[in-house]
């Protein structure tokens, strides 16, 4: 090459690196996705009703906010647990790392990653059967995001510099300064976690109300694909290391619609969901037995709380306790955390279950015969889930 041809590649690949640079600039101080920010003037910033790379934020905000009380899960966690209770924790720092779309194997990665940049102390951890898998999820909590006690922010960098020369970002860092980044609301790094309820009511208006999104939810639900065999070892291994670091943990299956857990009867999902609760027993009670503080409780199943009355049959636009059939409000959150903590508002004598050797027998009897009561005391709702769950998928 003579000297003409290699002033003009230094040329190009100088102008490529500058190009390069200014789009990783930009992108960085914008950070639409808030992938480096915790305490900062950005997290009051209006953001884009879906949000995305929930996990890359999350992540990030733990590590800087080292919070004493945790809370894992997927999207019914997130917003359902609220994180206005430090009275109830003795004013201790509460953050929701609970994620949109998590697996089970997402959700352990959310955990320990938790555990390894802050000196947890409890650990409220929400689960469900169709969720429990170790496929990755929507969530998309990759490794790079969940690293080494050691050297994280470092590591973290070097990804968010990786991110930051996308396309996808540096449209929606356009899309901000330019305001036109679409039906806006509080990031729920504003909320130390917790969906913002202003994103939930936009969201179900795009839905077009509750009603429409229930069909929907149902099939996502029977759809699940958990519970899977390899889940719950990889699970009581995750366990077996967070008790060691002395953490307390508080497993709960989510309380999710009555009308969701007739769906998996009607998908024949029913023997391996109850196998997969004796499962979950067996393994807290060893972790028990060896000195862990560990428990487990079932909010799921026909209680007061989860057998609502839908829209379908009242009524009326929205429901008291339920977003729609899947995910639950935080006044639910509340008597959740009532029902494990304790505190000033009792949960229903009906709602929430411990599981244990002693109890799950029982437990599971007297679930399948409410069960075949809400099937005859809920006919039109029943006979409803039956045909949307036989029908053709219904997509979002």
């Amino acid at each position: 090459m003579d000297t003409a041809g290699r002033r003009y590649l230094v040329c190009f690949l100088a102008c490529v690196g500058l190009v390069l640079g200014a789009v990783s600039f930009l992108n960085y101080q914008v950070d639409p996705y808030l992938l480096h920010q915790w305490d900062s003037p950005l997290l009051q910033r209006p953001r884009q009703l879906n949000e995305k790379l929930g996990a890359w934020a999350k992540t990030y905000a733990v590590a800087r906010y080292r919070p004493a009380i945790i809370y894992i899960g997927n999207s019914r966690t997130e917003m359902g647990l609220p994180t206005r209770v430090r009275a109830l924790f003795d004013g201790k720092r509460i953050f929701n790392s609970a994620v949109s779309g998590a697996s089970i194997g997402d959700a352990i990665r959310l955990a320990e990653h938790a555990a390894r940049v802050s000196r947890v102390e409890t650990m409220v951890w929400g689960i469900d059967a169709p969720t429990f898998s170790l496929d990755m999820g929507a969530a998309r909590v990759e490794d790079s995001l969940t690293g080494a006690r050691h050297g994280f922010f470092i590591q973290r960098a070097l990804v968010n510099l990786k991110r930051g020369l996308t396309l996808d970002m540096t449209q929606d860092s356009v899309r901000i300064l330019t305001g036109h980044a679409g039906d806006t609301c509080r990031s729920n790094l504003a909320v130390y976690g917790q969906r913002d309820e202003t994103c939930t009511l936009k969201g179900i208006k795009h839905w077009l109300g509750t009603k429409d999104a229930i069909p929907v939810r149902l099939q996502e639900f029977g759809d699940g694909l958990g519970p899977t065999q390899p889940s719950t070892p990889a699970l009581d291994a995750s366990i077996g290391k967070l008790c060691r670091s002395g953490t307390r943990l508080r497993l709960y299956i989510n309380p999710t619609h009555a009308l969701t857990l007739y769906a998996l009867h009607w998908r024949g999902k029913w023997d391996a969901m109850q196998a997969w609760q004796r499962g979950l027993v067996r393994l807290v009670e060893r972790h028990r037995a060896q000195g862990c503080d560990v428990r487990l409780h079932d909010f799921s199943g026909f209680n007061s709380i989860t057998s609502e009355a839908t829209p379908l049959v009242s009524g009326k636009p929205d429901m008291h306790y339920y977003w729609e059939v899947s995910h639950y409000r935080d006044n639910v959150g509340r008597l959740i955390l009532a029902r494990l903590f304790g505190g000033d508002t009792p949960a229903p004598a009906d709602f929430g279950v411990e599981l244990t050797q002693a109890s799950i027998d029982a437990h599971q009897a007297a679930t399948r015969a409410a069960r075949e009561r809400y099937r005859v005391e809920h006919a039109r709702e029943a006979a409803y889930a039956q045909r949307v769950l036989d029908g053709p998928l219904i997509r979002r």
